[in-house]
């Protein structure tokens, strides 16, 4: 087994670490490293929403067979292990917003606001009343000491990359969290759960949203939200009506199947217009996008980004699964307009904006925001 060093004061076998464990492989070999290295390791899981209908599913996380996974890796590594019930806080600080958000004609990201309010903010101060000197979880980052704080990077693996994730941590909560697996690949991870024995070694990732059962975001939106959906007409980028929608809600930006229109060429989901209950359609190069503005800043670097009045260069990421790019950031009044060198295709309000400070495995985070409002090419030459 690897040593790890948590970097925490004092004899390791005096420091009691929280590891958060989702009955996952990542999680699950976190939490062992941590104890092998001789640290007082706690595992908690939460149960974060019903899991009776979810308890036969593949690829979710935080219910039914999860917690008994995790519950039999903790066992095996004789750790302590606790369930705790954040049903109501999950739906109150996750869920419900998620489904304001979509009917606002948002494309939200639910997996930043679930770290940001409940594992980083609620379960974060569950450790600390444990008694607890850090909080450690399987996400892949990493995080080291610049200028006496903790700082946030990109791992090692960057297919597995998760900063994008966690941009809106705050340099309090990242003084306190620890992430071992940023040193590591995700095949190096599953030969470690293999090598330990862990029964969740070659256990298949999270795919979809945990809350979100087959990806489809209109059923759990009709659920919380009945008779919320109104129709509307679909129109492309003159106003020309070329159809009906049943709900916004059915669409998101980039979106080009099933519209239930014809057209001689393809048509893409270019803008959602919730208060005029539009659907708006185009070609894709209607997609493309420079402008934009983010609101909710959170900010990791150093110095004070309110000084960013004429603009400063930095890597952009506008969405998860996308690399980062040049762009130039402005600050003003606590919102910053982003000017990409480049157009990304289907950025769309409600969507994460993450800054680093350079392209490259090691890059750090610098904070981020979330999408307001998109400026696109089409747009732009129409104005």
């Amino acid at each position: 087994m690897l040593d790890i060093d948590l970097e925490l004061p004092g004899p390791r076998s005096k420091a009691r670490v929280l590891v958060a464990m989702s009955g996952g492989v990542d999680s699950s070999v976190a939490a062992a490293l941590v104890n092998a290295a001789g640290y007082e390791t706690i595992g908690v899981t939460l149960q974060l929403y019903d899991h009776g209908a979810a308890i036969h599913r593949s690829g979710a996380c935080c219910a039914g067979q999860d917690i008994h996974d995790a519950k039999r890796v903790a066992q095996a590594l004789g750790i302590a292990h606790y369930v705790l019930d954040y049903e109501s806080r999950f739906r109150e600080a996750v869920i419900e917003p998620f489904a304001a958000s979509y009917l606002s004609g948002e494309t939200p990201v639910p997996c930043v606001a679930c770290n940001q309010s409940v594992k980083f903010s609620d379960l974060l101060d569950t450790a600390r009343q444990l008694g607890a000197a850090a909080m450690v979880t399987g996400h892949y980052v990493r995080t080291r000491s610049v200028g006496g704080r903790r700082a946030l990077f990109r791992p090692v693996d960057a297919d597995r990359d998760q900063s994008y994730f966690l941009y809106a941590t705050t340099a309090e909560q990242l003084d306190f969290l620890r992430f071992p697996l940023g040193d590591f690949t995700k095949p190096e991870v599953r030969a470690l759960a293999a090598e330990i024995g862990l029964s969740v070694a070659e256990k298949s990732d999270s795919q979809d949203i945990c809350f979100v059962p087959q990806g489809r975001y209109s059923d759990v939106i009709e659920k919380l939200k009945p008779n919320a959906a109104d129709e509307g007409d679909i129109v492309d980028l003159d106003g020309r009506v070329l159809g009906r929608h049943r709900g916004i809600m059915h669409y998101t930006v980039g979106q080009r199947r099933g519209l239930g229109i014809s057209a001689a060429e393809p048509l893409f989901v270019v803008r959602l217009d919730a208060a005029a209950k539009r659907v708006i359609v185009g070609p894709r190069e209607a997609l493309a996008t420079r402008r934009f503005r983010l609101r909710d800043l959170n900010w990791l670097g150093d110095g004070d980004p309110s000084a960013w009045t004429e603009g400063q260069e930095v890597y952009a990421r506008v969405r998860s699964t996308r690399p980062p790019v040049k762009a130039s950031v402005s600050v003003q009044a606590g919102e910053a307009s982003v000017v990409l060198d480049d157009s990304e295709m289907g950025v769309a309000p409600g969507q994460a904006c993450v800054f680093y400070d350079r392209d490259a495995s090691d890059a750090r985070v610098l904070g981020g925001g979330v999408i307001a409002q998109e400026t696109t090419n089409e747009q732009a030459c129409a104005a």
